[in-house]
């Protein structure tokens, strides 16, 4: 009998030094934070060797028949090397998103061009998610008060549809929207997919303007990267995006008038 109760009370002491570990505030890392640190020193070495100039409207448009016919040879190669380049420059979140997306549709068109966006930037965006959630996304929970608790375990709750909200909506930038969930405990599968659909509009929209800068070019003007911000664009975008926040919305409103 004292054998037995030696050994319970053993088993109950590793459960409770289990427990206490697993309830121990997360320590920063420095290897868990190595990830980030490489898209942070990617983000500013592309200041600092000027590679912005490779990444605008006056470089697509100098280059535009070399492009076209490279493009016209090596399809699959051409494909890989676009989704690749904007991959990086989603996550090392570089100011050139726009561009890319204007670059997809004119040498790919507007439908096999958003394609690629939307694969790439959700690719990026999901390598950036990662690097920021292993990095600090359990160090910045354990030391968040109760109103950040509070606000996490409501996100937690309905991750999709705010996710897809904040996706649709072209109003919240997209890097800020890429890390902020990573400090929330969003899902990897959630953040995925609901990036993946909720960029799809934005992305064909831009990949459309794209499509049509042959004719702009020849006029010697600028495409109208506000395009997205028009009503005509914009009006339906956000009626995607209510329709996306109505499960929430309505979730609160029961869960008051039921208490």
């Amino acid at each position: 009998m004292s054998d037995i109760k030696q050994e319970l009370g053993e088993a109950n002491s590793a459960n409770d030094e289990a427990g206490s570990a697993a309830n121990a505030p997360a320590q920063f890392s420095l290897t868990r934070a190595l990830p980030l640190l490489v898209l942070v020193t990617g983000l500013a070495a592309f200041f600092f060797f000027d590679l912005g100039a490779y990444l605008s409207f006056e470089a697509l448009r100098d280059n535009r028949e070399v492009l076209s016919s490279w493009v016209a040879q090596n399809a699959g190669l051409a494909a890989a090397a676009f989704v690749g380049i904007y991959i990086l420059v989603v996550a090392f979140s570089l100011p050139g998103g726009a561009i890319m997306s204007l670059t997809g549709g004119f040498l790919f068109g507007w439908l096999i061009g958003g394609a690629y966006i939307v694969v790439a930037a959700t690719i990026g965006a999901s390598l950036v998610f990662l690097a920021a959630k292993t990095a600090l996304g359990d160090y910045l929970r354990s030391k968040a008060g109760g109103a950040v608790k509070k606000m996490e375990a409501g996100f937690q709750k309905n991750a999709f549809n705010y996710m897809l909200f904040l996706r649709l909506i072209p109003a919240f930038p997209f890097f800020l929207v890429n890390l902020v969930p990573a400090f929330l405990g969003v899902p990897l599968r959630t953040y995925v997919l609901a990036t993946f659909f909720g960029i799809i509009p934005g992305s064909l929209v831009y990949a459309s303007v794209g499509n049509g800068l042959g004719a702009i070019f020849d006029r010697g003007e600028s495409p109208n990267l506000g395009i997205i911000f028009e009503p005509q664009i914009l009006l339906p975008i956000i009626g995607l995006a209510i329709l996306a926040i109505l499960p929430v919305v309505y979730n609160a409103f029961r869960s008051q008038t039921e208490s």
